[in-house]
Order: C-alpha cells, then sequence, then structure tokens
C-alpha cells in the first residue's frame, strides 16, 4: 500500500510557497520523460533479449 502521509511538509508552507516557473516545470517534465523513457527502452530491451525467436506479428 502506497503511503499519501509521507509528505513532512505543513500545510501553511506548501499554500504560502510561490508557483514554480514555466520554465522550472519544463525542466521537470522533461526529466520525467527522459528517464520514463530510459526505463521503456531497457524493458524493451530486456524482452528483446529474452524473446529466442524474435519479434511476433
Amino acid at each position: 500500500m502506497i503511503n499519501n502521509y509521507s509528505n513532512t511538509a505543513q500545510l501553511k508552507d506548501l499554500m504560502t510557497a510561490p508557483p514554480m516557473t514555466a520554465a522550472q516545470h519544463a525542466e521537470i517534465m522533461r526529466k520525467r520523460n527522459e528517464q520514463r523513457r530510459k526505463i521503456e527502452d531497457a524493458r524493451e530491451q530486456r524482452q528483446a533479449e529474452s524473446d529466442p525467436y524474435g519479434e511476433r506479428a
């Protein structure tokens, strides 16, 4: 079960923090997409190596 209450920040701190800029958001999303692509590529490579008959249609 996932613990959704692991963030120990106080509500006041969260509500008074300035919002992130578009550039900060774009950088975070770029990193997230890059990480996801690496994971997907590794998964595909592992499946290709474990499949002795190659791709099937």
